[in-house]
């Protein structure tokens, strides 16, 4: 049966559009980091090397290679962590110029070292990128969270951060950290954006 994160993870990607606490586990990433406007063209690019590199491992079997505990899935959704850097914390308007990021896409828990680098090599072979070269494969667990559903521009996200740092204080938590995550569940290129659809999360520690 195939596993589709939609279905079986809700709690992690199908939050409601309201403001709740979550415990994130451990879990496997492709990631890339950069710095500046993702408006522009290397920010897709980057985009695409991940998107090659996990459509390569979703492929495998097809490609005459089934790795150890393999099972069918719906390819993980685009995730970014991001930040601002020193210079951007400064300034007193937001520059997307001066915004940090780190790019990634989930894989399965079968995803071991074997496996991605055999994902590598397909990829440098069949759709070689220089950018290859600057993906990393990791784990990272967020553990303790406030997350909710946002739905409409990116642009409009403050309102959404505003629940959060609200509801954030009412629980008696605080922000481990400055840095958040967004998990895009829509295709910019096909829905308006009104109706997109991202996750965010930020990681919380009971106050002191």
């Amino acid at each position: 049966m195939k596993h589709e994160w939609k279905k079986k993870e809700k709690n992690l990607y199908l939050p409601e559009q309201k403001p709740e606490i979550i415990t994130v586990p451990e879990q496997k990433f492709f990631m890339i980091k950069g710095k500046g406007n993702p408006n522009g063209e290397e920010f897709s690019e980057k985009i695409g090397v991940l998107y090659s590199l996990a459509y390569a491992i979703r492929m495998m079997p097809k490609q005459g290679y089934t790795p150890e505990g393999y099972f069918e899935y719906t390819v993980y959704p685009l995730e970014g962590i991001w930040d601002l850097s020193e210079e951007g914390k400064k300034l007193e308007t937001f520059n997307k110029d001066e915004l940090l990021y780190n790019i990634m896409i989930r894989q399965p828990d079968f995803a071991t070292k074997e496996v991605v680098d055999k994902a590598f090599e397909r990829v440098s072979v069949k759709k070689p990128h220089p950018l290859l070269n600057d993906v990393t494969f990791g784990t990272i667990e967020d553990g303790l969270s406030v997350q909710m559903l946002h739905v409409g521009p990116y642009d409009n996200e403050p309102q959404s951060f505003e629940a959060m740092k609200e509801f954030t204080i009412n629980n008696n938590l605080e922000r481990a950290s400055l840095q958040h995550r967004e998990i895009y569940l829509s295709d910019t290129r096909k829905v308006e954006p009104a109706k997109l659809k991202t996750v965010l999360r930020y990681m919380v520690k009971s106050k002191a």
